[in-house]
């Protein structure tokens, strides 16, 4: 399984990539904001940090843009910036027809805002690079997610459609290995949600534990 950094502050994505190793980093508007930055200016400095690699950086269009022809300016402006750039394109019906235009160009999307196994599937068979399911957003409210992600990708396996199942607003330990078993490629995640996760009370207990003997016993 592939793990994303789900951040725009730069920081947290050299940590990330320096300690954990990830294999991308997804942003949206709010990691944006969040970073204080100028948008183009952190996604620029966001692809600076992994030019030269195939780790990709899933930057997103004007949220704004409804209308095909401005979808299609917006995507190809931002995927001319940096060859590990992958757009984010809201689902929607002008973004269905946009993502096999602009795949004829070579622009990968990331068809974002994935909130039911049907919107996945229109996704996939449109050529979607990543199909990004959110499963946080839909466990707040009370919604069984387990089942939805496990049903994206059977779809997937079952056509041999192409698209990498992206499992997005991941917000715990438990989420990162329900996806892994149910067979999804990536999961994206903030900085502490990997941290935490790494992280168990035992492992402490034991090291602890481990360090009292070791100090007891002689090296030499």
């Amino acid at each position: 399984m592939k793990f994303f950094l789900d951040s725009a502050i730069v920081d947290e994505v050299k940590f990330a990539l320096d300690i954990f190793d990830i294999d991308g980093i997804t942003t949206n508007p709010r990691h944006v904001q969040v970073s204080g930055k100028p948008f183009l200016t952190v996604i620029q400095e966001i692809g600076d940090l992994v030019k030269g690699t195939d780790k990709t950086v899933s930057v997103e269009v004007n949220p704004h843009l409804t209308d095909f022809d401005e979808i299609m300016q917006e995507a190809k402006k931002l995927a001319a910036l940096s060859p590990n750039f992958v757009v984010k394109l809201q689902c929607m019906e002008p973004t269905l027809k946009a993502i096999p235009a602009l795949a004829k160009e070579g622009i990968r999307v990331n068809m974002t805002l994935v909130f039911s196994a049907a919107q996945a599937l229109f996704a996939m068979r449109a050529g979607a690079y990543f199909v990004s399911p959110f499963i946080g957003w839909k466990e707040s409210n009370a919604e069984e997610v387990e089942s939805f992600v496990q049903e994206v990708v059977q779809i997937r396996d079952n056509y041999a459609y192409s698209t990498e199942v992206l499992v997005a607003a991941v917000r715990n330990g438990r989420q990162i290995v329900n996806a892994a078993v149910a067979g999804a490629d990536i999961v994206t995640a903030g900085l502490a949600v990997y941290r935490e996760s790494l992280e168990h009370p035992y492992t402490q207990m034991g090291i602890q534990r481990f360090a009292s003997f070791w100090d007891q016993t002689q090296y030499e």
